[in-house]
């Protein structure tokens, strides 16, 4: 068995019924305001993270205004990245704010850390090398990970791209977007920006090496059978 526990990163998407089949090949073009927007935005994280490098060295703390400054960049670029890169799962125009958007299909949110590690953030960037393997592996078709955490659209060529142009062609050729690949994309997604934010000096949590798959966060406690293990007193399967 294996007990899943809550990420201090949380990410809620919710798949819109009624996407439009062909609206896909022009949502790039639509986001060109934002990408204007979010590339000074992205100048500003990377400073600010700076900052809290030598804040968290001599505090111990990731200072608050900074810490949900960036946490509103990765949300706002997320918004981004699920209209009209990775996901492509809503048509809804992602609004301009760094704040959480309650009504809008996919939801970031992060719990600020009263206190982090001294030592650690001084070996973050090197134990998160494995993790960064294995996204290149996956995610990226050989090209450097660490290009992705600076462009803060990680997730819109190797798999990912691929994935998500099937699931256009899917979209395109029935009106429906395919459940199974939606759940397998915003589950890399959120992998990825759990890579993210500890790299970004953001939590202590080291990323799991766990896709959780589907729009919801896994609940703490929650516990997932092992094929082939006892089941005994698990709930009966949906139908």
């Amino acid at each position: 068995m294996v007990t899943a526990t809550a990420h201090p990163l949380s990410v809620e998407a919710t798949p819109d019924p009624r996407l439009t089949r062909w609206m896909w090949l022009v949502k790039w073009i639509l986001a060109i305001p934002h990408y204007i927007v979010l590339f000074p935005l992205h100048i500003a994280f990377v400073l600010l993270s700076v900052i809290a490098f030598f804040s968290i060295l001599i505090t111990g703390s990731y200072p608050r205004r900074l810490f949900d400054f960036n946490v509103g960049v990765i949300r706002w670029s997320t918004r981004v990245t699920y209209y009209c890169s990775a996901v492509m799962a809503t048509d809804e125009y992602p609004p301009f704010t760094l704040r959480e958007t309650p009504g809008y299909p996919i939801r970031v949110d992060m719990v600020y850390p009263q206190q982090l590690s001294r030592g650690l953030v001084l070996v973050k960037w090197l134990l998160v090398v494995p993790q960064l393997l294995v996204i290149t592996l996956l995610l990226t078709s050989g090209r450097r990970a660490y290009q992705y955490l600076d462009d803060y659209s990680p997730l819109s060529s190797g798999l990912v791209g691929l994935l998500s142009l099937v699931a256009m062609v899917i979209l395109t050729c029935t009106g429906s977007y395919p459940r199974g690949l939606f759940d397998l994309l915003v589950g890399l997604m959120r992998w990825m920006l759990r890579v993210l934010v500890y790299a970004s000096l953001m939590t202590d949590e080291y990323p799991p090496f766990r896709l959780d798959l589907g729009g919801g966060e896994p609940l703490a406690g929650a516990v997932e059978p092992v094929v082939g293990g006892d089941t005994q007193g698990a709930p009966d399967p949906l139908p």
